[in-house]
């Protein structure tokens, strides 16, 4: 169910349909669902005089929204949470290409689409943590994840999580497809359990004792340091990390991010907002009130996700990932990954 933040839900659509040409508003279009975006979109309110207008829902929902909408859409951006949903939109024909020296400078290349029509602008590592009185050798990579050695051990979520299915373009990128599938059975092999529940559940899964070994993001732990989050924080202290694949490719790095709408009525004020987006206020605002990785280099880090120490993360550029997320699914879909 689509909802409303700053016109009700029952009327926005008309609203913004009727005033969309009008100067000094944007219309955004978020499954971001984080009450500290709030600061993001207020800032940018007060420093630019522009109001923000949104409607948040599911991303696939967006897009489909964005999609029967057509060139009577009244969205002017699209903000989302994954490469893979990026990829998604930018294959319905939802979003445009854009130029801005700001955005072109300041996001490393390799977080961009090729085409500039998508960009991101904070990240999520994607880690493996265990149970530190149990486990005394942890997989150092992913690829070691489905070493029969972890038989029974591991919790992870389903195949249809979108981390999860850029994870394993990533791999189809960095090794191959028949690796890829190799660590997908292998992986089916040693799960504790049926993928169930969010990436919380799964670091949760290590405190319940239901598996010793999970992968999750970052951000989900770096949580439980800020933040009381219940059945993780209070038994945080018996959870180890490992940054993986330090000696090769790199930790991976899920992204959100965002792209200006392919009929955007507000286009210049739709740049703008992503411009600003890449300032260091905003990327400070993504690190300290929502524990993630900026994707600006030389931004400070949040005490939480500081605490996590330092790591190389993967620099493989996400466009090439991207264009193996429809492998990816084919390969979980065939080792009977649920």
């Amino acid at each position: 169910m689509l909802k409303a933040t700053t016109i009700l839900a029952g009327t926005l659509a008309a609203t913004l349909a009727t005033s969309a040409a009008a100067e000094g508003e944007v219309n955004l279009y978020s499954s971001r669902h984080y009450d500290t975006d709030e600061r993001l979109y207020s800032d940018f309110e007060e420093a630019t005089g522009i109001t923000i207008n949104r409607i948040e829902g599911k991303a696939d929902e967006l897009i489909a929204r964005m999609t029967a909408e057509g060139a009577n859409s009244p969205a002017d951006i699209l903000l989302t949470v994954d490469t893979s949903r990026l990829a998604r939109a930018k294959n319905a024909g939802v979003l445009q290409s854009i130029d801005s020296d700001v955005l072109e400078t300041s996001v490393p290349g390799y977080l961009q689409d090729a085409d500039n029509q998508w960009f991101g602008f904070s990240q999520r590592a994607r880690i493996i943590f265990y149970d530190k009185a149990d486990v005394a050798n942890p997989p150092r990579t992913y690829l070691d994840l489905a070493d029969p050695a972890y038989k029974g051990l591991v919790c992870i979520r389903s195949s249809s999580n979108t981390y999860n299915q850029t994870l394993l373009a990533s791999i189809i990128t960095h090794h191959g497809a028949e690796v890829a599938k190799d660590w997908a059975e292998g992986m089916v092999a040693n799960m504790a359990r049926a993928p169930q529940g969010g990436d919380t559940d799964q670091l949760r899964g290590i405190v319940s004792g239901e598996c010793e070994i999970s992968v999750a993001n970052s951000y989900y732990f770096a949580r439980s340091i800020r933040k009381e989050v219940k059945g993780l924080s209070a038994d945080r202290d018996m959870i180890g990390w490992i940054f993986p694949s330090q000696d090769a490719e790199g930790a991976h790095m899920n992204l959100s991010g965002g792209g200006v709408a392919a009929h955007a009525p507000n286009r210049d004020n739709a740049v703008k907002f992503l411009e600003y987006l890449a300032s260091e206020k905003a990327q400070q605002y993504f690190s300290a009130g929502n524990d993630e990785f900026p994707a600006v280099p030389g931004i400070g880090l949040a005490p939480s996700i500081a605490a996590l120490g330092h790591f190389k993360p993967d620099d493989v550029n996400l466009s090439e990932v991207a264009k193996n997320i429809p492998e990816a699914q084919k390969i979980f879909d065939a080792v009977g990954w649920e």
